[in-house]
């Protein structure tokens, strides 16, 4: 039997991919009245739209004076990282060879690699998410997934932050690619060195943007 999607949950959808695409500059107040008008929704549904968006930590309500996007600190990127180390490495040690899901990190890395070819760095952001996506799908547990897609959504205000987000996004494709390679030769403990220095990267470069803030 299919669940019927209300209203506030395909605002909060919309929303989401409004953020993730820029459109809302992490620290950027959310207007009900404007929000309300373009999404097409009550300011009820918009709210309860905002209460979701809330519980995956992408806005925050500030007390008198509105709705926020959020904007990371250096904390909250260290805490997504640690989440991430924990997911990403039981990930790599369910990989197989022959894992639909290493496939699909696989076509990740050749979207990256034709997105970054064009110059489009928010794509090549996209396909590094859909990549460590991808690679946790390799566990067998939806609720795993879930916690995975949900710390994702939050590394997008953290790229939002970086200065230049062509030297943060390209070094990384390589490096996604080599972790496929590992896995494909079924070699678990270089993937998971090679994921380590990934992250260990990515996260000081992030939590150096986030402290400049």
């Amino acid at each position: 039997m299919s669940r019927t999607v209300s209203g506030a949950e395909s605002s909060a959808t919309r929303l989401r991919t409004m953020i993730a695409s820029g459109d809302f500059a992490p620290g950027t107040q959310l207007s009900e009245e404007r929000l309300s008008d373009q999404l097409g929704v009550s300011r009820n549904t918009l709210r309860e739209a905002f209460r979701l968006l809330a519980r995956d930590r992408l806005v925050e309500h500030v007390f008198n004076r509105g709705v926020f996007v959020r904007r990371l600190s250096e904390a909250d990127v260290a805490d997504l990282y640690a989440a991430r180390r924990v997911l990403e490495e039981a990930a790599i040690r369910s990989s197989t060879p022959d894992s639909p899901a290493l496939a699909e990190a696989a076509d990740a890395v050749r979207a990256a690699r034709t997105a970054a070819a064009d110059g489009d760095w928010h794509m090549v952001g996209t396909a590094d998410i859909r990549f460590h996506a991808a690679l946790v799908r390799g566990v067998p547990s939806e609720r795993i997934w879930g916690l995975m897609d949900g710390l994702l959504a939050e590394m997008r205000l953290a790229f939002l932050e970086t200065d230049d987000p062509a030297t943060f996004h390209a070094g990384f494709v390589d490096r996604n690619e080599a972790i496929v390679i590992a896995l494909r030769t079924g070699d678990r403990d270089a993937a998971s060195a090679l994921l380590a220095d990934y992250l260990d990267d990515a996260e000081q470069t992030l939590r150096s943007a986030a402290a400049r803030d």
